[in-house]
């Protein structure tokens, strides 16, 4: 059976944290994927999602470089992905949120539970199920930590039945403390939690996109 991969051409810069003016000055996630989508050299290329690009270009900077690079195998998967489905961004929010609750700080905790209830509330109402229905992943994740999903409960209730609509700004800062969250976490293995949350992010927005030629075919 045919199997999409990624094509990477030779040459191409090592990822390395922050902007770049040239790829002679090295290359972050996004810069590389703005050159291989034949865009201006750019860390904000029109070639992906914003929220997703945003996720990639923090996931990249918090690593150390031994992990960036395993991140070079992914950029071509960014390239065209851009979801119309409104769903998408509310999905990749939830991944992150439900990413950060089990090793993030307490005074994050909170706010990455509430993330996850109300994401999980309007992907119910588009899909027409109950609003307290749970997914495994988001039950898994609130279950460690019970004390911010009380809260975060008890925060929904007061302000009516209705869930907030995830906006891509609002969706951009929880992310950004999800990120923040794992990478200052006490755990040995937040490097490759952070590696995930990229692989998992992208995967998730591929599912609400149609099949992109930005890969070869191998048989």
């Amino acid at each position: 059976m045919a199997r999409r991969v990624p094509f990477i051409p030779d040459g191409v810069p090592v990822l390395s944290r922050g902007r770049h003016r040239s790829p002679r000055k090295g290359a972050c996630f996004m810069e590389m994927a703005s050159f291989l989508a034949g865009e201006r050299w750019s860390d904000h290329p029109a070639c992906t999602d914003p929220v997703l690009a945003e996720l990639a270009r923090w996931v990249n900077d918090v690593l150390d470089d031994a992990h960036r690079q395993q991140l070079v195998i992914m950029v071509p998967e960014v390239v065209g992905l851009k979801p119309e489905d409104p769903p998408a961004t509310t999905a990749l929010l939830l991944t992150a949120a439900r990413a950060a609750l089990p090793v993030a700080t307490y005074d994050r905790q909170n706010l990455m539970a509430l993330a996850i209830l109300n994401a999980e509330r309007v992907l119910a109402g588009r899909e027409g199920h109950s609003t307290d229905h749970l997914s495994a992943a988001s039950r898994a994740a609130l279950t460690s930590s019970p004390a911010a999903e009380r809260w975060a409960r008890a925060q929904l209730s007061r302000h009516g039945s209705s869930p907030a609509a995830v906006r891509p700004a609002g969706a951009t800062k929880i992310m950004a403390l999800a990120v923040d969250g794992i990478a200052r976490a006490w755990v040995d293995d937040r490097q490759e939690r952070l590696v995930k949350l990229l692989r998992d992010g992208i995967d998730v927005m591929a599912a609400y996109s149609p099949i992109l030629p930005n890969h070869v075919v191998a048989s």
